[in-house]
Order: C-alpha cells, then structure tokens, then sequence
C-alpha cells in the first residue's frame, strides 16, 4: 500500500468514526423525549393530637366542648363579650363574638354574612351549611370558605331571642390552600363538636 493510499484509508476511516459519533449523539438527543421536569414541592408530614374534649362555661352565658389541646382566653383589646380560642400546635385561633339580642336579630345575621363575603375576592367557592338543633334551641350556619383566604371557617349559632354568637378561624400562616387543606380539616371538627355541644345556660 502506498503512503497515498494510506492517508485516504485513514481519512475515511476518521470520517467514517466521526458520522458513528455524530449518530450516536443525535440518537441521545432524540430519545430524551420532553424536557425532565422538576420534583412536585412537598410539603412536611403534620402529626395532629388524639380528639379528646372536656366542658367550658362561659360568663354563665353558654357552655360548649373545647378541645384538650385548645385554651380559651378572653380577648383583652375588644368588648367583654369576645373571646379566642387558640390552637398552639397548628398555629390558629377562633374568634368568638357574642352579642345579646335585643329585637336585632337579622342585623347581626347580616353582619355575618358581609364578614363571610368580603372573602370572594380570594375564595374559590363558599359553602353555607344550614345548623339546627330545636331540642337546644341552637340555630345558625356553618360557611366553608375555599381557597387561599385569610379565615377559612366562618360560623353562627342563636336562639333566636336572646343570643347570638359568631365564630371566625384563622391560620397564623400565609394563606395556602395545598399546604393549610389539612390542617383546616382537623380544627373543622373542633369547631363542628363546639356547634353540636354548645348549650345556652338559663337564667
């Protein structure tokens, strides 16, 4: 074989590797398929206390069942008839407004509905719950309010003559519905077992 002609084998055998090379790279390419997306964010696991309850009195007014895990504490910058409920371990209060009824009864109805309805703007949905319990004399409403919005449960509770009572629960965190989802699914039970347990006390 002459020096020529082994520059010209040479030459092709190095173009030859280069078009493998260059194959196989697109090759890599093509089978890539979509850009890798990124991990979902997680969000850490909550653990939440055992459900126990036990009976609070308030100012001879009412009673109800409080959670083990809650304290209730009257609120010392507004009227005496306003009280909070706090949740330590998940970062949370329910606001308790009570009012005596003096022939107002509709004008506090509709106070509550304005409180639960400026949150539209932010809810994705509101969902009223109609409450009733002749027996006890206890009528009102439960509101569901979705979405990433400062309260998320909204309640009242009357007799229609003589009492009335609103509540309003709160995170103490930035409004997210994926992350806060479970944690106001447990604290709806406590305020469900208040509406259920909650008795007016007779004078």
């Amino acid at each position: 074989m002459s020096q020529k002609q082994f520059y010209l084998s040479l030459s092709s055998y190095i173009c030859v590797m280069k078009l493998i090379r260059l194959a196989f790279i697109l090759f890599l390419f093509l089978s890539c398929g979509d850009k890798p997306t990124p991990k979902a964010k997680g969000y850490f696991r909550i653990s939440f206390p055992e459900k126990k309850y036990h009976l609070v009195e308030e100012r001879g007014l009412y009673t109800f069942q409080l959670p083990i895990y809650a304290t209730l504490k009257d609120d010392d910058t507004a009227q005496y008839s306003w009280q909070n409920i706090y949740f330590p371990k998940q970062n949370g209060q329910l606001h308790l407004t009570y009012f005596p009824l003096k022939e107002n009864l509709a004008e506090y109805v509709e106070d509550t509905h304005k409180f639960v309805y400026k949150h539209t703007i932010k809810a994705d949905g509101i969902n009223m719950k109609e409450y009733r319990a002749p027996e006890r004399k206890v009528y009102g409403a439960l509101y569901d309010i979705e979405g990433n919005t400062a309260s998320s449960i909204q309640f009242y509770l009357t007799d229609s003559t003589h009492h009335f009572l609103r509540g309003s629960l709160y995170l103490n965190e930035k409004p997210n519905k994926d992350s806060l989802n479970v944690v106001i699914d447990f604290l709806r039970e406590d305020v469900a077992r208040l509406m259920q347990t909650l008795e007016w006390e007779t004078n």
